[in-house]
């Protein structure tokens, strides 16, 4: 079995470090292999009282397109992932909720990053004003579950958290919720 000899830092940034592991293989030799260190992060689910989904639209960067999603986003230093998800949802849309359960932890790209995502489903909204971070331009968009899902077969809902967290809100299969924005 591979295993981790030593890791050194390529990059430090404000919100991600470039880390190289050191990996002995199976066959013996010492190999390289580069991933992102990131703080953990959480996604929420959250529900109004007519069934509808609280998403939020936003531009992501990396791939040079708006996405609407799940709102989410990372825990700060000393920050439990059940506060992050409460912060983030205030944040990003304004609501809080009354009752919050924890849903899943899994590993959105485990391997290039190190990143845990938490994800969280949170009822008895309430409204309130949405205070998103200065570098966030955020859009508040409401679904219903079969509205999102047919979202996320066009390829507008396409990132993995908000994929899993539908899933585990429809009990569908993979194929029925990623379809066509899985090809």
């Amino acid at each position: 079995m591979a295993r981790v000899e030593r890791e050194e830092v390529l990059f430090r940034g404000s919100r991600c470090t470039l880390v190289r592991a050191h990996v002995t293989c199976r066959d013996g030799q010492l190999r390289p292999h580069d991933f992102l260190s990131v703080a953990d992060a959480v996604g929420v689910i959250a529900w109004l009282d007519d069934g509808q989904l609280v998403l939020v639209r936003q531009l992501r960067p990396a791939i040079g397109r708006a996405l609407i999603e799940l709102p989410a986003g990372h825990l700060e230093p000393g920050e439990s992932a059940l506060e992050t998800a409460r912060r983030e949802l205030v944040e990003e849309t304004g609501f809080t909720a009354s009752a919050w359960r924890p849903l899943t932890v899994f590993y959105p790209s485990c391997g290039k990053l190190s990143e845990r995502m938490h994800l969280y489903e949170a009822r008895g909204l309430i409204a309130g004003t949405a205070r998103p971070e200065p570098n966030e331009d955020i859009e508040v968009v409401t679904a219903s579950l079969p509205e999102a899902l047919r979202l996320a077969r066009a390829g507008e809902i396409a990132d993995s958290k908000t994929l899993l967290a539908l899933m585990i809100a429809s009990g569908a299969p993979l194929e029925a919720v990623a379809g066509d924005a899985a090809s």
